[in-house]
């Protein structure tokens, strides 16, 4: 579905961004694309849907080279959630904000109103339907920019830190629609920081550093690499951490959910689970 072919991109400053970015990401696949600051991440996602156009190399969307497509028909199939949720806004209501697309789109202003009413319901935002989107919280505004891309339903999404202002139930409740998603072939593509999310999530991870890919495994093996992840300014989850700790003292359980950690340690020990 996603091709990326030895991509550089410039910025207008002088800053090289991307150094030679070759990648394949299949249809269904779950993505996370994790890094020190300043690594390209997001720049890299900017040209999955034609916002960045590569200096050097091409981007493939379903054979479709985004520098000969416009951003309107990219967004179609790449919908995009930005880090700056506000970014996104400009309408003077929520409701109009999800609206928008669907109707840029062409849909029937039936199927605009149903799907308009179904994600702010699953964002939790329906009693915020009439108020100004730049009022929200910033956990808010998250998820509005969120409702808006889910709402068109794209056969790839991609975020941008989405987990920046979520508490943890909206957290799990964004671990759920991912792997929702997941289940209806959709490609995600998570750019984050936030390493325990992703460590429950169990994507494939792209590891960047300074605009090149320096690691491509699963998450099991990618969260094993201590110095790797330290090299790029991240920590290893806390599961690893412990688990590390339980096989110094000969228990050895398998890099999984807390939980299942948690069972298989009560299982060594010789006592049933809770």
């Amino acid at each position: 579905m996603i091709r990326i072919e030895e991509v550089e991109y410039i910025y207008p400053n002088g800053c090289k961004a991307l150094d030679g970015i070759s990648l394949e990401i299949e249809k269904g696949e779950v993505v996370a694309l994790m890094g020190e600051n300043g690594a390209g991440k997001t720049t890299l996602l900017k040209h999955l849907n034609g916002l960045l156009k590569p200096t050097k190399g091409r981007v493939l969307i379903n054979g479709t080279d985004t520098r000969e497509a416009t951003i309107a028909s990219l967004s179609k199939k790449v919908g995009l959630v930005f880090q700056n949720a506000e970014d996104m806004f400009f309408s003077s209501t929520v409701w109009e904000e999800v609206a928008f697309a669907l109707r840029n789109f062409g849909y029937e202003e039936e199927v605009v109103r149903k799907r308009v009413e179904w994600a702010l319901k699953f964002m939790e935002l329906e009693k915020y339907a009439d108020q100004s989107p730049f009022i929200l919280s910033g956990g808010e505004k998250k998820r509005l920019a969120l409702a808006i891309i889910l709402a068109w339903s794209p056969d790839v999404v991609a975020l941008d830190e989405p987990t920046t202002g979520q508490d943890q139930l909206q957290k799990e409740k964004l671990m759920e629609m991912i792997k929702l998603l997941n289940t209806q072939g959709r490609t995600v593509i998570v750019s984050s920081h936030d390493v325990e999310f992703i460590a429950q999530l169990r994507p494939r991870i792209i590891l960047m550093k300074q605009g090149r890919i320096i690691a491509d495994g699963r998450a099991e093996e990618i969260f094993l690499e201590e110095e790797l992840l330290r090299s790029c300014n991240l920590l290893p989850p806390q599961i690893v951490s412990l688990t590390t700790r339980l096989e110094f003292i000969g228990i050895k359980p398998s890099l999984s959910h807390p939980k299942h950690v948690a069972e298989e340690i009560l299982s060594k020990l010789g006592k049933p689970a809770p």
